[in-house]
């Protein structure tokens, strides 16, 4: 019984682990406006650190172009100074009324260097994997010692972490090849 306890906890941490590169990934700009490349902005509203969400309406109208639109309009200029001090790479443009973000199209060279931070997040994430597999297994040899399992359960349960494992590898470098080929497309 207490095998399942093992193989049930790196599932939920290798679970965890694709939720947070899905959403390291939803940050990383391609060439669609996504608010999501926003979702870390903090805006200075009367001296507290605020979501950009919190303080604006926060759209996507067309492919390459995000507006926010503030509920109060004297927190325009902390808006745009906090879109500034993000360094997104995108110029925000203040009409007095909302905040424009244009989406300029990406270049060949510059789509390129985002493949490969795609590519070195989904490594990353690889990584912690492993080292949850690597938990994984002293702790069945923990029990082992502790006799607690037998060698043929130990055996058995290290073949599914093992399993369990390559899975979520393998569900990583789907994410990651989507993620290249949505970067990679003009």
């Amino acid at each position: 019984m207490a095998n399942e306890d093992v193989l049930k906890e790196l599932k939920g941490r290798i679970d965890k682990t694709i939720d947070d590169l899905k959403r390291e990934l939803a940050k990383v700009r391609t060439g669609r406006a996504s608010t999501a490349i926003l979702d870390g902005v903090r805006v200075d509203y009367y001296g507290t650190p605020t979501p950009l969400s919190g303080v604006a309406n926060v759209n996507a109208p067309e492919p390459r172009l995000i507006t926010i639109k503030p509920f109060d309009k004297s927190v325009l200029k902390e808006i745009e100074k906090a879109l500034r001090e993000a360094n997104l790479g995108i110029n925000p443009m203040n009409d007095g009324e909302m905040i424009r973000l244009p989406f300029p199209p990406l270049t060949e060279e510059r789509r390129k260097d985002i493949a490969k931070q795609v590519k070195s997040k989904g490594e990353e994430h690889k990584v912690a994997i492993r080292n949850i597999r690597r938990d994984a297994n002293e702790a069945l040899k923990e029990k082992l010692k502790a006799k607690t399992i037998t060698e043929d359960d130990n055996k058995r349960t290290s073949e599914k972490v093992q399993k369990e494992t390559d899975a979520g590898v393998t569900k990583v470098d789907e994410i990651i090849a989507a993620k290249e080929k949505e970067v990679m497309s003009v």
